[in-house]
This record gives C-alpha cells, structure tokens and sequence, in this order.
C-alpha cells in the first residue's frame, strides 16, 4: 500500500495474497494490478491475432487471453506466442487436451473452467502440463457454466455456488502440489460478482482476478464494471483484472486503466479532469477534450491535465495538476504548469499548445526517472 499521509482518505490498503509468475509478469503480493483484455479474431488467422495482440500490448496491456477451441488453435498459439511481446493466456473450455496442448504451445496461463473442463482425473493431466512447461493456471469460475452437482444443491448461480466451485478446484490443484494458480469468479450479475469475490477474497489467499463477465457494449459494460470491479478495488481486493466490453479489446485495455487511475491504484498515460461543459464555457470544451485524447494516446507518462470551461472551477483544479487551461474571455484562456498560472493563450492555438506543454513535461519527468535509476 502506498501511504499518502497529507490526504489518507485516499489510501486503499490491498488484500495481502501470494504472488505468482504470469510469464515474466508477477501477478499478486506487491506486484502491480494487471490489466488484460482477449482477442476476438480466430486464433487460427495468426496475422490478424498478432495484430490484435500488439495493439492491445500499445494501449498497456501486461497480459492477453486467446481462446484456443480446436487443434488447430493449438497450433496456431505457439506461432502466435513466438510473436507476442506480452504473455499470452490460453482459454481452455471443453477439452482438456487443449489445456495440455496450450502448455506444449508456450502459454504463460492455462485459464480452466471448472464447469466444463472434465473430471479430476482431466484436469490432474493439465496440471501436469502446466508443471512440465512452468505454466501457470486461472480458475475460471462462471456463473453461467456452474457445475451441475452445485446447481442442484444452490438451486440456482449464487456467491457461494461459484466460490464453492473454485476452492473445489483449488484442492485438486493444490492435492497435486501445484500452487502457481489465481482464480476468477465472474458473473454478468454486478451484486453476484462483488458478493462472490469479498467471499472468495478471505477463504483463500490465492491472487484475484477481477471481471464482470458479459457487461455489455462499451457505455453499459464499462459502467458495470467500473460499478463492480471500483468498489472491490476500493476494498482492495483483486491483482489483476479484465474489463469485458462487446468492443475493441484496446477499449477494454483503456477503461481498466482509467478505473485504476481514478483510484490511485496504477497510472498510465494522461489524466484528463475536464467539466461537462455550460454556457459558461469559453470554448469547446467537448470537442477539445476529444482532440486532446487523440493527439495525447502516444503519451505513457502518468501525468495530470485540466482543461475546464470557465473561471468557476478552473483555477482550482489547474492548481492540482500537472498542466492546465481555463477557459476565460475575448477568445483567450489561462494556461497553467505545475499548479500555477503561466501565461495566456488564444482558444485557437489552444490544442496545439497544450500538446507541446504536454510533451515537454513527459519529457522532463521521463528525464528525471533515468537520472534517478
């Protein structure tokens, strides 16, 4: 946990967990928050799911799931992991061979279902896989793909049906001394999942994955899941997680990054404070923030930036960032750097102006931490 001593009510002291190796990415403990997304092309066209891979790597991504359904999937991931700069995780439902196969291919992660991988004795022949290639394992809990035997004693997809479900297969993992796992339990249900995971979080000190499964397109999933996985976050529970959106897997890798900047968890790139924009405004504010997200995406640096219509609330918050700009009268606002006013600029060459304060300043901080490395 980071200490912030001036204003403590910012501090979210994170659920202490064993840490694991995800490839070269450690997942759990002290380790940052992963963020992962998961290609939606077929894995057997290699091109276009290398292509999806290091898109997703650009955007920050430390780890990406590929489904492998078939043999032929099998096949195409070891192409596919020689190529991939981040660790790939192979999404194993039905079949256990694929599991085994995945494992042989290079995988960094195994993620199983518990409802659908087969009995013990199938999933004893992934572990070994999994030992053989030093590859590690997700539990993959689903509401929707519950074991049969759990249904029947619950009656229904519920909290303690799904983390029933995962400590089962933790023992089978553990029974044969295999401790290199994490574990999910996912529902589309926002309660169900936040439920599911404060109970999961104190029965096993295993590292957490995060998600609310199929939460829908990109407005409606992205308010689920900052719904769900913020307020688990907030508790400090979870070492990586998955932002699932019917959309671009680089919109998914975007908002788990902006729900872990909220909350001071991880930061990545540009966090842009703008207002909803009034009559107020002295300019565009909506069609500046637009122009300013694309023109600064190349921008990795963790950096703070206001850009907020009128006097009202501008200069206080400007005074809380890195850069900023007020909107102000006779086509001109203020322009601040490091919290206070620097010098005024036309609305006009605003963007332009804000994009080359921007980059000096990830410069300057980018110089900084070499010097201090």
């Amino acid at each position: 946990m980071s200490i912030n001593h001036i204003r403590p009510w910012r501090n979210i002291e994170r659920r202490k967990s064993r840490q694991i190796m995800v490839g070269n990415v450690p997942v759990g403990g002290d380790a940052p928050i992963a963020v992962q997304t998961m290609t939606n092309t077929l894995t057997t066209d290699v091109s276009a799911t290398v292509a999806q891979v290091q898109a997703a790597a650009e955007a920050g991504a430390d780890l990406v799931r590929i489904s492998v359904p078939d043999e032929a999937s099998s096949k195409a991931l070891k192409e596919i992991v020689a190529e991939s700069s981040v660790p790939i995780i192979a999404d194993i439902h039905f079949h256990y061979k694929r599991g085994i196969e995945a494992a042989e291919a290079g995988a960094a992660c195994l993620r199983i279902n518990p409802g659908n991988i087969g009995s013990e004795e199938r999933v004893a022949e992934v572990i070994r896989a999994a030992k053989d290639h030093n590859c590690s394992i997700r539990i993959g809990v689903n509401a929707g793909s519950l074991e049969k035997h759990l249904l029947e004693k619950y009656g229904e997809p519920c909290p303690d049906a799904m983390v029933e479900s995962g400590l089962d297969h933790i023992r089978i993992l553990q029974d044969h001394d295999f401790h290199n796992y994490k574990i999910s339990v996912k529902a589309s249900d926002v309660f169900m999942s936040a439920a599911a995971y404060m109970k999961l979080a104190e029965a096993t000190d295993a590292p957490i994955h995060l998600g609310i499964t199929e939460a829908g397109g990109f407005v409606s999933g992205t308010i689920k899941s900052a719904i769900g996985l913020g307020q688990l976050l907030w508790m400090g529970i979870g070492d990586t997680l998955r932002v699932s959106l019917s959309a671009d897997p680089v919109e998914e890798i975007k908002v788990g990054f902006e729900i872990l900047k909220s909350l001071g968890l991880r930061h990545r790139g540009i966090n842009i404070i703008s207002c909803p924009s009034c009559a107020r405004q002295g300019f565009d504010v909506i069609k500046t923030v637009e122009a300013l997200e694309q023109r600064l995406a190349h921008i990795h640096t963790p950096m703070s930036l206001s850009i907020i219509g009128c006097v009202v609330n501008g200069p206080g918050e400007a005074l809380m960032t890195d850069v900023g700009f007020t909107g102000g009268g006779a086509g001109a606002g203020m322009v601040y750097l490091a919290g206070k006013a620097s010098h005024k600029m036309n609305n006009d060459q605003m963007v332009d102006h804000i994009v080359q304060e921007v980059e000096k300043k990830a410069a300057m901080l980018n110089a900084a931490a070499e010097t201090s490395d």
